[in-house]
């Protein structure tokens, strides 16, 4: 397997190119028709509504493989309790590609708490219902069903979280990997740019999906042992259970240590061998079978340390995990983009709309997202219940200057309704734009989960100065009134550069800057491997001074995560308080939701901590489990809220915190309760009239309410 990429755009185009870019990929027979095609030579099936949007996966890959010359369709969340809408634009010559969308359908269609949500921000009125559970396994069987003997790729987020046997929050069991359960062929994992086109050329060429088993960011089955590969158990990695004693090196050595031949005048001489050293190119880690692990939890919180152990491009091996009678055998990642090869997939020749057959339905994330540009991939901050890096990985991928500064003139000069304001310049994180390890030979052997816990690595270059400058000239483009940074913001990574600081803030902030403590205490931080409340203080400080410097009235908005592993009443307790001395009172607050192969996730179903060593009788975690406690944990962070009133005062009784019960403003919660609310009516006492306006600012003169945030929070 390669450990050179090559580049994406220099495969020779396939034929199909003389028919040129289509406006927008079809959806339907006469869209071919005009076009002058007589089928697809790829089909890709999609649970979001198409929006040619480089913001939208499938809009991104269906745009890079028709740069490679292929005739590409789109069926954009199709009927799946019939197999017709799946054979709506004919037999596909080479394969379909399946994905659920921007998002794991599980986590799209249900809450926190299990309830179904009522609304899908990528359909068309952002209606519900539009989508299946598991959405990659229907769509995937009926496909099968529409054309049996086309190959069949699996790709998008819920693949890539799904690739393994991974826990399922929704089912509460371990499940096995998507692949197996879908019956297709491939599995493409991380960002797919580069493994679904060298699929898509080598079976044009005739090549069968038996043969691709070398593109690195892929998964498949085998049924029989690869010889030429060494096979190393993860116990020899990460041994799970009591840790043996080192052996003594001055003991005796038995008849099968080293041999000790004696030499002239009777001293013993001892031959030191050396270990052969495997190549890590030929090396494949065997992960503990579905099997074994579906009912141990603890093999399982091993099988998740061992597999995030192996997700550095530059020096992961291959990993193999049994299912019944065949191997699930996993790739090494695929190589993170260039800047040059990032800069073309970006501007390939997207609408930025919808697809004309959605007429002038609103599509919510489209919405959101369509005068924002997306300026870098990946995230190296590694937090355990985050998706991102898991999908897209920690090594930054960032795009050029000028190319940025095409992108927002193309907005401005041909995307409707365009009033001069670009809504966000980001990523997954706001300011980790050419951020990067200090050596490229130390990037490529680090296998660290994280690039700023427990503190930021010395390697790790922290100069903002090439964003500050992108800032600066973006704004100062005619035709450009305000340029805002909507993103999430790394705070600990923003204090290393006073100057970024004060350029966001002064110039790209709209009111409202959002990050993410998190957290308060250390307990649950650690296990989120956050930073300590110290960094948001020096941060807020330098907010506050800014902001002041430049004459406005803006405001931090902090989000808190309630009932992660690793977290206690007292810990929530204690945030509440942080909560209301700080004077937030927050109107939307996230409920930690177990995504698939998250290591947060390997923390709630183990009660294991993943970021150390797993032993069978090592410490076990605290895990906020039931409805209950998670409802309560949540009551914490809207301690405001009188119908939480009667659950906070149960619980600070029993945690013999009595003393925070009363109408003083040291105190938590009142002894009253109004009328309508969770508990009998009371009046509050004379002088304490009862708010019922919350808002997710300190309390104070404000302009306007926070903006909520969808269902139970962030996506990630």
């Amino acid at each position: 397997m390669s450990a050179a990429a090559r580049s994406l755009f220099s495969y020779r185009p396939y034929w199909a190119r003389r028919f040129g870019t289509a406006p927008v990929l079809p959806m339907s027979r006469a869209e071919m028709d005009s076009l002058g095609w007589d089928s697809c030579d790829i089909v890709l099936v999609t649970g979001d509504a198409y929006v040619d949007h480089p913001s939208f996966g499938m809009a991104v890959i269906g745009r890079v493989l028709e740069a490679q010359g292929f005739r590409v369709g789109i069926i954009a969340q199709p009927d799946w309790t019939s197999v017709e809408p799946f054979r709506a634009l004919g037999r596909p010559n080479l394969f379909f590609g399946v994905t659920a969308g921007n998002m794991d359908s599980m986590v799209n269609r249900y809450t926190a708490d299990r309830k179904i949500r009522s609304d899908d921000a990528y359909t068309p009125g952002g209606r519900g219902g539009s989508r299946p559970d598991r959405s990659v396994l229907v769509y995937a069987q009926r496909c099968r069903q529409a054309w049996p003997e086309v190959p069949l790729v699996l790709g998008g987020i819920e693949a890539s979280l799904r690739r393994v046997a991974h826990y399922d929050y929704w089912s509460d069991k371990v499940r096995r990997s998507v692949l197996l359960d879908a019956k297709a062929d491939l599995l493409v994992y991380g960002n797919g740019e580069r493994q679904i086109v060298e699929i898509a050329h080598r079976l044009a060429a005739g090549e069968t999906p038996e043969q691709i088993t070398d593109v690195r960011g892929t998964a498949f089955l085998v049924t029989a042992a690869r010889s030429q590969w060494q096979e190393i158990d993860s116990g020899e990695i990460d041994r799970p259970g009591p840790v043996t004693p080192a052996p003594d090196p001055y003991a005796a050595q038995t008849a099968s240590g080293c041999a000790q031949p004696a030499a002239a005048g009777g001293e013993a001489v001892v031959e030191f061998r050396s270990r052969p050293r495997p190549d890590r190119q030929r090396c494949v880690i065997r992960m503990p079978a579905y099997e074994a692990l579906k009912d141990d939890p603890v093999l399982y919180a091993h099988a998740s340390r061992v597999l995030h152990l192996e997700t550095n491009p530059g020096n992961a091996r291959a990993l193999v995990q049994r299912h019944g009678e065949r191997d699930l055998w996993l790739n090494p990642p695929a190589l993170p983009l260039s800047t040059r090869e990032l800069d073309r997939v970006f501007e390939l020749p997207y609408t930025r709309l919808p697809h004309p057959a959605y007429g002038a339905e609103r599509i919510p994330a489209y919405e959101m997202i369509r005068f924002s540009v997306n300026i870098m991939r990946g995230c190296f901050g590694g937090c355990t219940f985050c998706s991102i890096t898991e999908h897209e990985g920690r090594i930054i991928q960032s795009r050029s200057e000028d190319s940025i500064v095409r992108e927002i003139e193309s907005i401005r000069d041909s995307t409707p309704g365009f009033t001069g304001v670009i809504s966000d310049v980001g990523g997954p994180t706001a300011n980790m734009y050419r951020l990067a390890c200090k050596s490229r030979k130390i990037e490529a052997a680090c296998r660290r989960p994280s690039c700023v816990y427990p503190g930021i690595c010395s390697n790790l270059n922290t100069d903002h100065a090439p964003l500050v400058r992108l800032y600066r000239r973006l704004r100062e483009l005619p035709g450009i009134k305000k340029v805002l940074v909507a993103s999430g913001l790394r705070y600990d990574l923003a204090v290393k550069s006073p100057d970024y600081v004060q350029e966001l803030v002064t110039h790209h902030v709209g009111g409202y800057l959002k990050i993410a403590p998190e957290h308060t205490e250390p307990g649950p931080l650690s296990k989120m491997m956050k930073p300590g409340m110290g960094a948001y203080d020096e941060f807020k400080r330098l907010f506050d001074k800014f902001s002041r410097q430049a004459g406005k009235e803006q405001y931090l908005i902090p989000y808190f995560i309630a009932a992660h592993p690793g977290t206690t009443d007292e810990d929530m307790l204690h945030l509440a308080l942080w909560l209301k001395r700080n004077g937030f009172r927050a109107d939307q607050v996230q409920t930690f939701l177990p995504s698939p192969m998250a290591t947060a996730t390997a923390m709630y179903h183990s009660g294991r901590n993943p970021l150390r060593r797993i032993r069978r009788d090592g410490e076990a975690l605290p895990v906020p489990r039931g409805l209950k406690v998670r409802r309560l944990h949540k009551a914490f962070l809207r301690y405001h809220d009188a119908e939480n009133w009667p659950l906070l005062r149960t619980a600070l009784k029993r945690m013999g915190r009595a003393d925070l019960i009363g109408n003083g403003k040291r105190h938590l919660v009142p002894t009253w309760q109004p009328a309508g609310s969770g508990g009998a009516g009371r009046k509050p006492p004379p002088g304490r009239p009862f708010r019922t306006q919350h808002t997710g600012l300190p309390d104070g003169p404000v302009k306007r309410r926070q903006h909520s945030r969808t269902g139970e929070g962030r996506r990630r």
